[in-house]
């Protein structure tokens, strides 16, 4: 299972041609993708008042992954872990890799803060290649 961060879903959006969207596609098809609520939330809040009902439809398709108390502990647990090691992270990124990490799943991000994530062992990144 693969997490798929706004950066990637943005990507995909602005260049439809490019290789993002292709394997976007592809992990959909194989019904590889879960929809982060934070991610799914950044989505609704970005997407243009005519296009959001049918936007929001089409991704209720995707498994959604909701935050547990047991994902706030887990996020909290690694705020001081990563703060010692001089690493700064925005809630929404942090929430993002504890719901991958809670179901065992890969992150797909094009934000260099999810590469800094997992140089601390917190998550795991899918490559599209």
């Amino acid at each position: 299972m693969i997490v798929v961060d706004t950066s990637v879903w943005i990507e995909a959006d602005r260049r439809p041609l490019g290789p993002v969207p292709d394997a976007f596609r592809s992990l959909a098809d194989a019904d590889e993708l879960a929809l982060a609520l934070p991610v799914r939330l950044e989505l609704a809040a970005g997407v243009a008042r005519k296009n959001r009902k049918a936007f929001l439809h089409r991704i209720s398709a995707l498994p959604l992954v909701v935050p547990t108390e047991d994902t706030w502990k887990l996020v909290e647990s690694w705020i001081p872990a990563a703060a010692d090691k001089g690493h700064r992270f925005t809630l929404a990124d942090l929430m993002i890799a504890a719901l991958a990490h809670e179901i065992g799943a890969l992150v797909w991000s094009l934000d260099d803060d999810f590469e800094r994530l997992e140089q601390l062992g917190l998550v795991h990144l899918y490559d599209a290649g």
